[in-house]
Parts: structure tokens; C-alpha cells; sequence
């Protein structure tokens, strides 16, 4: 295998091929937030309380983690493509049992396995990244995995506000068989393995462990998982709480929502773009120095103008920087964590993954427990995740110790 495996394609080929990995890397993000507007739905045709629906979407988060811890290994083991197939068909089957779930202790569980069968594009698509790419192409491979990662969640909602008004809270999940398996139908099609047979880790558990062993050893790769993981719960903790703090304590109606989501997702859109183009110049690290000193000083500015209490307009340019500032965070951290590791890149982009949901499985519940009557709960969980993802990126990844070869 040479050097850079993407050097071997056509340019039409690596744009089909971006693409794919494109929508692999959205595929969870949309399973775990497009049904967030159907929240009022689900509760009155299942007769559960909110906190049954906010475990739900819990499920779907921890599924995700735990299905990226077993797909990053194997795909290590046995090439790309087998795990990827393996894990979409069962996102589709699960898609389908969720849609029929009769009630909400079935429809946990197969959201539950709705986010493992995720897990896979999400994890084997960053892992191919790795090894299709290096250098600038890979921090442009990587801006663009990590637009998806950071669109996805805030297009989620809005997309799920205009399907839930032609359909019911079932059809959103019928939608979501659909798009898996259009997913699978361009794997078959257009994905080819990454991963020679030569590259592939051939032993059992000791083998594992080692690979663990070297990607967990890296304080650089320790300090890049605290600061996006972090920074994604930050993010996490505005998508999972704005749907009911804009429409049921500032009275917003579902377009009103989605505009202001769609406001945000620009946000993510910029961040990314600018990022992107600052790395190369100033190097990840510093992009990422002030990307998390952004979301500090947004989500400072939103805790404070709720205490003004001067309404929700003026939280909407605040809620904006935060995810602009994300957006300029996700691909250099992402980029530096797999820097030294494209022989683990399946463990490295699996523990990436795990990290990134755990935290924001954690995020939602914590601010669930507090009454929604103000912004206050949801801009102290983003503060608290900024500020944890800035002082990762000081004290573990030490900006001024790093070096990135473009």
C-alpha cells in the first residue's frame, strides 16, 4: 500500500468517496437527534413521562459509544468494509423494529441497537480517512467529516420539525431506514477497503491491549479526546435542551425552532470553514486555543444575558458563537489525535467516538434534572464543558509542546 492511499483515485472517485464517508458520519448524529421535535408526539401515543423520553435518546448516545468501542478494533482486525456493512444493516433493522415499537421498553432497546449499527459509520469513516489521507489532505478530509459531525446535530432537529409535520413520530424512524440504507447501497458501490490485508492487526486479545496501550499512552491523543469530547457535550448540551427551552418556556412555534437552528447550524458551517483555512497557517493547536476560548466566552455572555432576562433574541447570537466557535475546534482536534496513530486508526478514532458520546449521553439527563424555566441550566452545563475542554487542551495537550507536519 503506498504512502497515501487517496493518491491512488481520481478525483471524481475521492469526491464520491468524501461523500459517502460524508453521510457515514452524519448517520448518527441524525439517529440520535432527528426525533427531538417529536418528543410531545412520542409522550402522549406511549403515555410516558419526559424523563422516559429523555432515556431514549440516552440509550441511543450509550449505543453509539459502545458500538464504536467494538467497530474501531475490528475494523483494525478485519479490513473496513466487513464491520461497516455489518454494522448499517443492523442500524436498518433496528430503524424498522423502533418505528414499530409497541411500547417504550422495546423502543429503548432497538434504540439502543439503532445507535451500535451507527456506530459503525462513524467511527470506520474517520478510520478510512486515516487511511486514505495524510497532511493537508487530511486536515481537509477531516474539516469536512467534522462539518458533518457538527451539522448534523443542529440539521437533525430542523429536518425532524418539517418531517413531523407531514408525518407521524413513526415515520421519522422509517425515514431513517431509508437513509441507512442508502448508506449501504454506496458503500456496496463506491467504498472500496483501506485497509490491506498487510496493515491488518492478525492476533487476538494481547494485540488489542497493545493498541490500547500505544493510543492511550499518547498524551497528545489524551489531551485532543478530552478537548473535543468536551467540546462536543458542550454542543450536545444546547441541541438536547433548546427544543424545549425555546418552544415550551419561550413559547417559540416548530418553524420558529428550526429557524434558530438553522442559524446555529451556519455557526458550525463557518467554524469549520475557518478553521480549516487557519491550520495550515497557524497549526491545530492554536486554532484550537481560540476555538475553546470562544466557547467559553459565548456561553459566559448567554449566562449572562438570561439573567437579564430580556427574552430569547438576544440568546440567539450567543448560542451562535458557541457553535462557530465548535465548529473551528472539531477538525484540528480530530487531525491531532490520529497524528501519530495510523496504524491504530480504528482503536484511535473508536476511543474519539466512545468519549465524544459518553459525555453527551451524561449532558442531557444532568440538565433534565433541572426545571427549564430559564436558559440558566443549559448555559452553566455549556460554560462547565468549555471551560473542561479549554483546561484538557492546556494541561494534557500543551499547545507550545505540539508539533503538526502538514
Amino acid at each position: 500500500m503506498s504512502e497515501h492511499l487517496g493518491d491512488r483515485f481520481s478525483t471524481r472517485r475521492r469526491v464520491a468517496i468524501i461523500v459517502t464517508l460524508g453521510l457515514l458520519t452524519g448517520l448518527g448524529p441524525f439517529t440520535i437527534d432527528l426525533y427531538l421535535p417529536t418528543f410531545p408526539a412520542l409522550k402522549a401515543d406511549l403515555s410516558i413521562t419526559d424523563p422516559a423520553v429523555q432515556m431514549t435518546l440516552s440509550a441511543t448516545t450509550l449505543g453509539f459509544a459502545v458500538g464504536q468501542l467494538l467497530v474501531g478494533p475490528v475494523s483494525d482486525r478485519w479490513g473496513r468494509r466487513i464491520p461497516l456493512v455489518s454494522a448499517s444493516a443492523v442500524h436498518i433493522l433496528a430503524s424498522i423494529l423502533v418505528a414499530l415499537a409497541p411500547n417504550v421498553a422495546f423502543l429503548t432497546a432497538m434504540r439502543a441497537l439503532q445507535g451500535i449499527g451507527a456506530a459503525g459509520g462513524a467511527v470506520v469513516a474517520m478510520a478510512m480517512a486515516r487511511d486514505l489521507f495524510s497532511g493537508k489532505r487530511l486536515v481537509t478530509m477531516m474539516s469536512r467529516l467534522a462539518l458533518v459531525n457538527g451539522l448534523a446535530p443542529i440539521i437533525a432537529p430542523v429536518v425532524g420539525s418539517w418531517l413531523v409535520i407531514v408525518l407521524n413520530w413513526r415515520g421519522v424512524f422509517w425515514i431513517l431506514a431509508s437513509y441507512g440504507a442508502l448508506v449501504l447501497a454506496l458503500i456496496a458501490l463506491l467504498i472500496p477497503e483501506t485497509r490491506g490485508a498487510e496493515e491488518r492487526t492478525t492476533g487476538g486479545f494481547e494485540e488489542l491491549r497493545a493498541a490500547y496501550t500505544r493510543v492511550l499512552g499518547d498524551r497528545l491523543f489524551l489531551g485532543m479526546l478530552g478537548t473535543i469530547a468536551f467540546a462536543f457535550a458542550g454542543l450536545f448540551s444546547y441541541v438536547s435542551t433548546s427544543s424545549t427551552l425555546l418552544q415550551e418556556t419561550f413559547g417559540l412555534s416548530e418553524s420558529q425552532f428550526g429557524l434558530v437552528f438553522a442559524i446555529c447550524s451556519v455557526g458550525v458551517f463557518l467554524g469549520v470553514q475557518t478553521g480549516s483555512r487557519l491550520t495550515p497557517r497557524f497549526g491545530p493547536q492554536w486554532v484550537l486555543v481560540g476555538g475553546t476560548a470562544g466557547m467559553v466566552a459565548a456561553a459566559t455572555v448567554l449566562l449572562l444575558l438570561d439573567a437579564a432576562r430580556i427574552g430569547y433574541i438576544p440568546l440567539v447570537p450567543a448560542m451562535f458563537a458557541f457553535t462557530l466557535s465548535f465548529g473551528c475546534c472539531a477538525p484540528s482536534a480530530n487531525v491531532l489525535a490520529l497524528q501519530n496513530h495510523r496504524a491504530d486508526s480504528g482503536v484511535a478514532a473508536s476511543l474519539l467516538g466512545a468519549g465524544n458520546m459518553i459525555l453527551a449521553a451524561a449532558a442531557g439527563p444532568l440538565i433534565g434534572m433541572f426545571a427549564l424555566t430559564s436558559a440558566a441550566p443549559m448555559a452553566i452545563a455549556m460554560l462547565t464543558c468549555a471551560g473542561c475542554s479549554a483546561a484538557m487542551l492546556w494541561l494534557i495537550g500543551r499547545p507550545k509542546d505540539i508539533t503538526f507536519q502538514l
